[in-house]
């Protein structure tokens, strides 16, 4: 039995989301005899090496073939099982596209594709395997339901709500070993509702993934200074939370996305296309922060976050910029 507190928390944070998402599958495929864990060649490396040792008729490695696996995934779907594929982000939604569209998208079958290592989690594996146009691509993709946990407390709370859930789910997985902690305990966890940090202000911020808990760090040293500033943590973003955002846009007047993804297509984008098509008379100012348009040079996780300003240091500049 998982036990979400305190230690536990501190403890996932420091092995990252990779590790503990094996960890958490193995913990509910236990007690669940249909759920099926399939990987493309990354077995450890999804944290599922125990998995496989333990429950090996509950686990399938079909190799270095994303495409294979989402078709393989979508027939065990059909059959009735719960069913989990991890591969790393840009092979699940770029090299295995088609598949999702069709067998996903278009079928409708309730496939839980994990995207391992989003973002820049792989840092000097560099721009073949850095997932930041993934979001916009499975946003694309009708009837696809895109989640990304802040933190692997949420991880947990996410797989739990998407086990039995009927529908096909992006699960996008960013940062590594030792990445901020969110969430120290238990709460009521739910698709398409984002949680409330930090009550909507006049700055408010708006986040996914990893990039929440930097965020968090940032809006917590700020408030030493006096500055109050609001964070929401958009965990799912398809589908959006629209009441959410539309008190956000009510009652801030900026409002700063920040995503370690490109800001085309991504959770900024779907803000802005909900906000154009559905709200009026508003006077909040948007803001994007993530990749713009280019191929960013390579380096460790942190020179990256660093050098598109989406760490915590760079993000607590940018909302000073907001204030001023």
């Amino acid at each position: 039995m998982i036990k979400i507190d305190k230690r536990s928390a501190r403890a996932w944070s420091r092995m990252g989301p990779r590790a503990v998402y094996g960890q958490f599958l193995l913990e509910m495929a236990r007690e669940n005899s249909r759920l099926i864990a399939l990987s493309a060649d990354l077995g450890r490396s999804s944290g599922l090496g125990a998995f496989a040792k333990e429950l090996p008729n509950q686990f399938f490695n079909v190799g270095i073939a994303e495409q294979n696996l989402v078709g393989i995934s979508s027939g065990l779907a059909r059959m009735g099982f719960n069913v989990f594929s991890t591969t790393f982000a840009p092979f699940a939604s770029l090299r295995a596209g088609e598949q999702v569209r069709m067998n996903m998208g278009y079928m409708q079958e309730p496939v839980k594709l994990v995207a391992l290592a989003s973002g820049f989690a792989l840092g000097f594996l560099g721009n073949s395997h850095f997932g930041i146009e993934d979001i916009a691509i499975m946003r694309a993709i009708p009837g696809i339901t895109v989640v990304s946990p802040a933190d692997c407390v949420e991880l947990y709370k996410v797989l739990k709500a998407i086990e039995y859930y009927d529908k096909p789910v992006y699960l996008r997985l960013t940062g590594g070993v030792s990445m901020p902690v969110v969430y120290e305990e238990d709460y009521e966890f739910e698709i398409g509702k984002a949680q409330i940090i930090k009550p909507i202000n006049k700055i408010t911020i708006i986040s996914h993934g990893t990039t929440v808990g930097h965020a968090l760090k940032a809006v917590n040293e700020l408030e030493e200074n006096g500055h109050q500033v609001g964070l929401i943590n958009m965990h799912t973003i398809k589908p959006i939370d629209e009441i959410v955002v539309t008190q956000v846009m009510q009652e801030s007047e900026k409002v700063l996305i920040f995503e370690e993804h490109t800001v085309v297509g991504g959770l900024g984008s779907a803000i802005l296309e909900f906000s154009n098509s559905n709200l009026t008379n508003i006077t909040a100012k948007i803001y994007r922060y993530g990749v713009n348009d280019f191929f960013p040079k390579t380096g460790d996780y942190a020179f990256m976050l660093e050098a598109l300003m989406l760490n915590s240091e760079s993000i607590k500049r940018s909302i000073l910029d907001a204030f001023s």
